[in-house]
This record gives C-alpha cells, structure tokens and sequence, in this order.
C-alpha cells in the first residue's frame, strides 16, 4: 500500500513537473508586447492554445491564440490583450501598440565611446595600512560594489579626482556620502584614515568612466541615433552605468584579432579623445543601447538611405544579413543565418540568435567580435535588429535584440 502510495506521490510530481516546464516555455513564447503599424493589416501566429480579450477602455473583444491572428488599427493607440492558457489558466498581459511607419537609417559603422558617470562607481573595498602600522578598512560594512557615491559632506561628488582631493581637504574623520544604490539615493557615514604616505582614504576602488569601440547601429530623420544594442556595464561590477555624459568619437579601425574558442576577437580601433573629434552626444545609457544626437559630419559619412523597420512579426528563422565596417570605411553586408527566435523580456538583447556564414568575414574575423556589438541585421530589405553579443564558445554564433526594443 506504501509502495503504491509512493508511486503516486512520485507520478503526480512527475506531471506537476512537467506541467510547470511546459507553461514557462509557453510564457516565453508568449511576446510582452506586440507593435502594429497603423493602418496595416498584420497577421500573427502564436499557435498557442490559449485564448483571451483584447481591450480598450471598456471596449473588449475575444481572440484565439490557437490560430493566425489579424490586427487592424487605424489611430496610435495602446491595447490590452489578457491571455488565457486553454482560456482558463492565466498566462500573460500583452501590451498591444499601434504606431506609425518607420523608417530607419541602418549604419553598421565603427565609433568611439566615451561615457562619464554620475558621481563616482565603487568597484570594491579593501583594506590598507594606517599611517599607525594598522591595517583598516572603513568602508567594508557601509559601501559595496555598484554604489555610486553622488556627494561627499554635501558637495556634488563630479569625478574621481575631485572625490580624492575633497578626502584629502576633508582630512581624517567622519565623512557623510551621499551614496545612490539599486535606485534608493541616501546618505551613509565612514571614517576617512591616512595611510603611510600621509594620503587619507577610506578604503574603497573607484572609477567615474568608461571607453571603447562599438557599431553604431542606426540614425533617425531627425539626426537621433541607436548604438551597440546593449548597454554600456562597469567591467568589474556588471552594473550599467549611471550617464552623466557621454560623447561619440571618430575611431580609425588598426586591427583585428580573430575570434576563436574560449577567446572573443577584437576591433582595435585608435581614438583621440579630443573635442575636435566628437561626432555625437550620448544622453541615454540604457539596457538596449546607448542614444543621443549625431553631428552633420556623422549622418554624412553613412552613405545608405533610410529602410522601414520590421518589426517582431516580420522576423523570421532564415537567410538575413549584417551590415558593418572591419577597416572603418564604408560598411559592407554580410550573409548570416537567423536560426532562433525567442520573446524573453528578461533578456531583450538576446532574443534573437544568428549564425555568420558568409566565409569572407569568417575569413577576416572568425565571426562576431567584440566591436561588432550594434551592427544593423537585416532581413527581406527591413532594419530587423542589431547583434549585441558573441558565443565565447562559437565565434560564428551571436544574440541580436529587435529593432522595436531599440526603439521602445
């Protein structure tokens, strides 16, 4: 009786497990929001067994996600559609939003990155030998790594020297930081203690910018840009960086290190970091990319005209192309194969999955490398997204996040 008991146990376990697997794939699968063009018809097939209402205001209608579904709007307007498992279990809350046409301009060119952060970024704590021979470390209990410290004893904190020289004019004591910490801004005391050269510090790494190479991915009618299709994080920390300011520089591409197993490639581009050399001014640092405005010399050097964008429904598992530049010249197109597509709003930039198969730039680059991040995808002659990251494993393999998440 135990054994059958026990049976039991473990086949309803079983099916609970099962049940639970299949309902997450299904949620994935299921977008967070779908876009429509206004006075378009779109047709979509979720094929899932699932039904629900697509509202507005007071307004609802029934639809079935079981069988190709047709959209029709002729005003911008936000929807409501509350999906059902089987019609009964509820599923997910898709935002359904009408928007214009677009049309992008796609530009797969190489550019500098400069980005200054709010206040100063604390990478670490540690510890450090007291001017007395004793070792201390003040800010281990008060400070953590991903802190940004925004003012030091009330004084707006504008990078990493002034903090220094406002620590050492401060002198030994109590200093009251005002610190910004998973979006709560706060103040916090630690003691500051010279070492043995006499410097006072209260023990803690800091860094207030970051730089490097990215593709910019595209320009809009009014000189806006979208680049790199992630955002730019701390290397140490993985934390995105809080924008104070940021600039586009232009960079002149002087090699390339193959991708291989274990070991992403590289664009090596040289910048200088002189005011005569912005090209574009960063005002956003986002999780799908960085944005701001463009300078004439920029919209300039990108010699293609503006293509619409697809959006979700227009993407699909096949041939497709990317569009860049290995000797920061003009770019080139380049064959890929989209072989995965998934709607995972918890990770918008690898949504889309992409393997090179054009051998010249496998020739070149084995791949997807670092540098490449922001290069336009395109497919069917539409802006469908950019590639934001390589396989360490495959260099030939890649993520990309929609075009439309770029864009919001």
């Amino acid at each position: 009786m135990r054994y059958r008991r026990f049976l039991y146990m473990l086949t309803g376990n079983a099916l609970c497990l099962l049940f639970c697997v299949a309902y997450l794939a299904l949620w994935h699968r299921t977008p967070d929001t779908i876009k429509i063009r206004a006075g378009q018809q779109e047709t979509m097939d979720f094929a899932l067994p699932a039904s629900g209402m697509l509202s507005s205001g007071e307004e609802a209608i029934p639809v079935s996600l079981n069988r190709p579904l047709v959209f029709y709007a002729n005003e911008i307007s936000d929807y409501r559609m509350d999906v059902k498992l089987f019609g009964v279990l509820p599923l997910k809350s898709v935002k359904v939003q009408v928007i214009d046409n677009t049309s992008l301009i796609p530009a797969g060119i190489p550019v500098g990155i400069y980005v200054k952060t709010e206040g100063v970024l604390v990478i670490g704590t540690g510890e450090f030998t007291g001017y007395d021979g004793v070792r201390y470390s003040p800010a281990k209990s008060v400070l953590k790594s991903g802190d940004y410290i925004l003012k030091i004893n009330g004084e707006t904190v504008t990078g990493k020297k002034m903090f220094m020289k406002s620590l050492q004019e401060a002198g030994s004591g109590n200093q009251v930081l005002t610190i910004s910490r998973d979006g709560e801004i706060f103040d916090v005391k630690t003691e500051s203690v010279a070492d043995q050269s006499g410097t006072y510090k209260i023990g803690i790494w800091i860094r207030d910018n970051a730089q490097g190479v990215g593709t910019l991915t595209y320009i809009d009618g009014n000189g806006g840009f979208g680049a790199l299709g992630h955002g730019i994080n701390d290397m140490d920390t993985s934390t995105l960086m809080a924008l104070k300011k940021g600039s586009l520089y232009q960079t002149d591409i002087i090699g390339i290190t193959k991708g291989e197993s274990g070991h992403p490639g590289e664009l090596t581009g040289l910048i200088d970091y002189d005011s005569s050399n912005i090209i574009g001014v960063i005002d956003r640092n986002e999780e799908k990319g960085i944005f701001g405005m463009c300078s004439e010399a920029l919209e300039e050097e990108v010699p293609y005209g503006p293509v619409p964008i697809g959006l979700k429904q227009d993407v699909n598992v096949g041939p497709a192309k990317i569009l860049c530049s290995l000797d920061g010249e003009e770019a080139e197109l380049y064959d890929v194969e989209i072989t995965e597509i998934t709607y995972d709003k918890e990770h918008i930039n690898r949504e889309i999955v992409l393997k090179i198969t054009d051998e010249e730039l496998i020739q070149e680059t084995g791949g997807i490398i670092q540098g490449m991040s922001g290069a336009p995808i395109l497919q069917n002659g539409r802006l469908i997204g950019a590639v934001t990251h390589v396989f360490v494993q495959d260099a030939t393999k890649g993520y990309g996040i929609f075009i439309e998440e770029m864009l919001g």
